[in-house]
Parts: structure tokens; sequence; C-alpha cells
């Protein structure tokens, strides 16, 4: 069946199409009974807005792009609940893209949104973007565009993050106060800065702590998808290349309980024989034996936090008035478990 139109409600009442707009909307200048009348009907035909010539009219889609590195991953699933939370509140569809952690998929989802004609961007970056150009491009254009978590510091635009070298600095802290001598990281790949301050905090808790840095027991996890295994693996090459580590401090809780299985399977006792702090606070770091201590990320509150930026800026163009940037840090606890001492 075709959609009913305001023409039809207005030729079946014998008024203008005119008066039936505003019928439906309430306007003062329509009699009570013309309003009853007018809405009696159109409930009675199921008579739905076109939402098309809405947004023609309000120069608004009503739609905003999200892009993630990745769906399957309890940090960004957390985020997503955040952000849905808020724009189904504003009428808001959200178009969520998945990156791969690939820059060259990110720019082609950027170029997507914008053809699309979404009214603002929220972005947290691919591991390997080491050009902005097509995030340049948004802001160009009069878009909107919130980055959080891997943000680009050069990108003129409202952020949300945490304080990943506090952060990081913290869980390292953790494990030399609680009898660590020598501490190996597993990080994050180069080039986010997340991962890159991450690695800051752990050294300078290091260098705090008068503990000799050294870049033999760094070891890199790359893979977003291969995080547990790669945890594993790079267990194993530390139980072979420094069999006298004796904590560790791991850039997110999956490749954490990677680490704990190879090192539990190789027989090693945690915390006794090495103590393992993790970073996100997933619900698998809680249930499994033994717990996990790590760094909670405030995903939820990070989406709440990313959408309202960027629906007060998406308001604020409308208005033709100039932005005015944010970096907003949300803050991060340590929850001490069972994998340390």
């Amino acid at each position: 069946m075709k959609p009913v139109t305001l023409k039809q409600i207005a030729e079946e009442l014998n008024i203008s199409v005119t008066t039936v707009s505003k019928a439906l909307k309430d306007y003062p200048d329509v009699s009570l009974k013309t309003k009853g009348r007018v809405k009696e009907l159109a409930a009675t035909l199921n008579y739905k807005p076109n939402s098309f010539a809405v947004n023609l009219r309000t120069k608004e889609s009503k739609t905003i792009g999200l892009i993630i590195p990745v769906i399957v991953h309890h940090f960004f699933a957390n985020v997503i609940k955040g952000i849905l939370s808020q724009a189904e509140k504003k009428g808001y569809l959200v178009i969520i893209l998945q990156s791969n952690e690939s820059y060259e998929l990110e720019k082609k989802q950027i170029d997507l949104l914008l053809r699309k004609g979404v009214d603002g961007i929220i972005i947290s970056l691919a591991n390997d973007t080491v050009n902005y150009e097509h995030l340049n491009e948004v802001i160009a254009r009069d878009k909107s565009l919130i980055m959080f978590d891997k943000i680009a510091k050069t990108v003129n635009c409202s952020k949300v993050i945490i304080n990943d070298r506090l952060a990081a600095y913290k869980a390292t802290q953790h494990l030399i106060d609680t009898g660590c001598k020598k501490i190996a990281h597993f990080r994050g790949s180069l080039l986010p800065q997340n991962s890159i301050d991450r690695f800051l905090g752990y050294r300078k808790a290091l260098e705090d702590n008068n503990i000799p840095y050294d870049p033999s027991i760094v070891y890199i996890c790359e893979c977003a998808d291969k995080s547990f295994k790669e945890g594993e693996q790079n267990a194993i090459k530390l139980l072979e290349e420094h069999n006298d580590v004796d904590g560790i401090f791991i850039n997110t809780d999956l490749v954490a309980i990677g680490a704990m299985s190879a090192l539990q399977n190789a027989g090693v006792r945690i915390p006794e024989d090495i103590s393992i702090v993790g970073f996100s606070n997933w619900f698998m770091s809680s249930v499994i034996s033994p717990k996990l201590t790590t760094i909670d990320q405030p995903g939820f509150l990070m989406g709440k936090t990313a959408f309202k930026q960027l629906y007060k800026e998406m308001k604020t163009q409308k208005k033709n008035k100039p932005v005015k940037y944010k970096q907003i840090e949300l803050g991060t606890e340590l929850i001490n478990r069972e994998s340390t001492r």
C-alpha cells in the first residue's frame, strides 16, 4: 500500500494541506475541533510523516556515522551501547561501520558517510591511520566530528579520551608496590596514540622507581582480532627469553587472558611467580581464575559523552554559531583482583 499523504487527509476533510500540516503540529491558529478531526483521521489511516521531506526542510538527516576499529570487542561494544542510548533519545539513527584497523577502509567509510549526508561522525582511528586528510575533509564540509579512544592530536575537533599515560603508570606502579622487580610490557601497535601513551606511562613508572628500562621485555601485539593468540605467543616467548620476569603490564584484557592461559599451561603460578595487570575491565576478567587485576576503562560513559558532545556541536552549527572544541577526559580506576600479589 502507498503511504498516506497530507493531501489525502485534506481532501477527505475538505480543508487545505496547510491546515492539515498545522493541525498535526498543534499550531495555535487552528481550532481544537479541526485538530481533533485531522488527528483522528490521520490515526485511522495510519499516516506517517515523510521523513525525507522533513529532512529536506530542516536540512538534517537525523543520522550519524560511527566508525570503530572492531565491533567484537568488549570496550567498543560498550561504547556502541552508550552512543545508542543517547541517540535513541534524540531520534537519531546510527550507522555503525567497522574499519577492521585499516586506514584505506576507514577513508572509504568516511567518504561513504559524507555521501549519505550524515549530520556528524564519531570515530576511533584504525591502528595504521597515518594521514588525516579524510578527517579534515569532514570538518571542511561543516560536519561535526568527534574522536574517541584512538585519536589524532593534530586534527582540530573535539575528543573524548582517558589519560592512558596516567592509567598505565598506575598499573605499573601497582606491580612495583606489590613487590615486582622486573616488569615486562605487552603493548599495542606502534602508531595509535593510546598505545604510545600506555607504553610511556609504563616506562615513567619504572624510571620513578629506579628500575632500569629493558626494551627486550616489551612485546608488541598488532592485531585486535588475534589478541588472545598474541597474548599466548608473547607469554611463551617471554618464558623462553626472560624467565626471571615477575610482573607484566598488558595493553588489553584479552591479550592478558591469553598470556595467563599460556603461563598456567607452562606451570607458572599467577600471582606467586608472575603478577599480571590488564587494561579495559572486560567481563571475562572478573570470571577467569585467578580473576584479573585491571584498569577500568569507562566505555559506556565514553559513548554517552561522545554523542552528547556531537549533538551539542551539531545544534551549534545549525545555528551558524562557532563551535568550541573540547578535549573531555574521563577517569579510570585500578580494579585490584587476584592476578597480583
